[in-house]
């Protein structure tokens, strides 16, 4: 009788652990891929790409974890579940990351605007300056294309950060600010080369 009592407690303890442990904590995993979307529409994976790339690897790691566990009879989820958690706090931390660094391209993006303006006016004036002959004007009606190109740049870098597309509008911007900057500095060196003062 009392081995039949021990034997039948033994069961339900089984069965309650089984229950227990059985299920996949697909809440967790619900909540994860939740803030892992969260942080893709604010485009983590544009402004923090690393650290959103390590989410996803972190995740995918989980999920094939939780297809392991299925497969077995004993099924033990608590790792995962403590995985769960901690990529969770990592989701959150990458939506902050990504909305800072969205921010500094924005205010980057400001910033140069502003100063490749100044350059192509300063090229404007270098220009009339600069030395004629053979040679020179055919330089300076390269420079005068190019800095055609430069405007257009500049021109869709203000249309796409008025859209939003700060990224996009920061790498236009930067390589049109390192081509105005090159032919400022070009035509200060054909200045000074004859004398001019700057």
């Amino acid at each position: 009788m009392r081995n039949r009592v021990l034997l039948g407690l033994t069961a339900t303890l089984m069965v309650a652990f089984l229950t227990g442990c059985g299920k996949a904590p697909q809440s967790k995993i619900d909540a994860v891929n939740t803030a892992i979307d969260s942080a893709k529409i604010i485009q983590a994976d544009i402004y923090v790409p690393d650290e959103f790339t390590t989410l996803q690897d972190s995740m995918n790691v989980i999920m094939a974890s939780v297809e392991a566990q299925k497969s077995k009879l004993l099924r033990n989820y608590s790792a995962i579940e403590n995985k769960l958690d901690e990529t969770l706090v990592l989701a959150k931390q990458v939506q902050v990351d990504a909305g800072t660094r969205k921010e500094e391209v924005k205010n980057e993006v400001e910033s140069l605007l502003n100063d490749i303006k100044a350059v192509i006016d300063e090229n404007a004036t270098l220009m009339k300056r600069a030395p004629r002959g053979k040679e020179g004007t055919q330089v300076l009606d390269q420079m005068k294309i190019e800095t055609n190109t430069i405007e257009s740049s500049v021109a869709d870098a203000q249309n796409l950060y008025s859209t939003g597309a700060y990224m996009d509008a920061y790498n236009k911007i930067k390589a049109a600010k390192t081509s105005a900057d090159e032919i400022n500095g070009e035509l200060k060196d054909a200045i000074r080369k004859v004398g001019g003062r700057i």
